[in-house]
């Protein structure tokens, strides 16, 4: 079965960002982000051998998140210079790659993801390449998350089981949990007083918020039952915001995310960059095949597949 590699771009450029040095160019262009997002990209294609690639990123415009919910993410300071600056130069090094990205204004990346999810569902495998743990909630039988680990170098791969050895709940459920515990990530607030603990067992043993509400008289704990009744409307707007949407109206078609290896007009931007180590690593190799090129460490996680 052929494998869709998903990319979280903002995710990934925050984690490239922040793990490594200021890197400039003799002129004072940052370039950090451009050689740690590649860099990952490239060990993620080394390792998984995706035949499809899409980059998904969010806009700067306000999501349908905002007109629901007008503090969500609003404690987020804006984005640095040296980051900002960096976007327009990401997104022109995967055109030289020949790798298509996405975005839609008033929704973010997660939801552009879950929607191409959705798309390749009984057509393809999906590898989600992501430091944001949200989108845990989208992992099935079809769709498994990369998660980047300490620095650039290690990724993890979460299958179902994974998910709940870290969440405590189904990937499926991560959306009622979040509702019930809030996001301070996110600066929304959910059940003021419930814990990650009591809403794991909540969640046990009624299975989805909407049915714990319609349920509050068999709670036991009075103090549980009436926190759940003062804060009803915040919990069901929390999972409004958690809930990844899987239906952004955007226009995609697979022959569009074909992925044959990066394009060599990638080396010539990478020149002006003054990227020449990665240029080196990505272009001294052709596109491996199944099994050469395959790290020890990376067979376990393809035997998931």
């Amino acid at each position: 079965m052929k494998t869709l590699l998903l990319i979280d771009g903002n995710a990934i450029m925050h984690r490239a960002f922040h793990a490594l040095p200021p890197f400039k160019t003799k002129d004072g262009t940052p370039t950090n982000i451009i050689y740690g997002f590649f860099s990952m990209l490239h060990k993620a294609v080394t390792d998984f051998k995706p035949s499809h690639i899409v980059v998904c990123f969010d806009t700067p415009k306000p999501t349908f998140r905002n007109r629901l919910f007008k503090k969500y993410q609003a404690q987020r300071p804006p984005l640095v210079d040296d980051f900002k600056s960096q976007i327009p130069l990401l997104k022109e090094a995967l055109k030289k790659s020949g790798i298509n990205y996405l975005e839609k204004d008033g929704y973010e990346a997660d939801d552009i993801i879950g929607t191409l999810t959705k798309t390749a569902e009984n057509k393809m495998k999906v590898l989600i390449l992501t430091g944001d743990k949200d989108i845990l909630q989208l992992v099935n039988k079809y769709n498994f998350v990369l998660a980047p680990q300490v620095g650039l170098s290690n990724i993890k791969l979460y299958d179902e089981t994974e998910v709940k050895n870290k969440m405590s709940v189904s990937p499926a459920e991560i959306p009622d949990l979040k509702a019930l515990t809030g996001d301070p990530s996110d600066n929304y607030p959910g059940a003021k007083g419930i814990g990650p603990k009591t809403a794991v067992k909540l969640i046990a043993e009624y299975n989805s918020v909407e049915n714990l509400l319609k349920n509050l008289d068999k709670v036991d704990n009075e103090k549980v039952k009436t926190i759940l009744a003062i804060e009803k409307e915040n919990i069901l707007l929390s999972k409004k915001l958690a809930q990844i949407v899987r239906d952004v109206p955007i226009e995609f078609n697979l022959k569009s995310a074909v992925f044959n290896w990066f394009k060599p007009a990638l080396k010539g931007y990478f020149d002006k960059l003054e990227i020449k180590s990665l240029k080196i690593r990505i272009f001294a190799q052709k596109k491996p095949d199944k099994e050469k090129g395959v790290k020890k460490e990376s067979r376990s996680q393809m035997e998931l597949f």
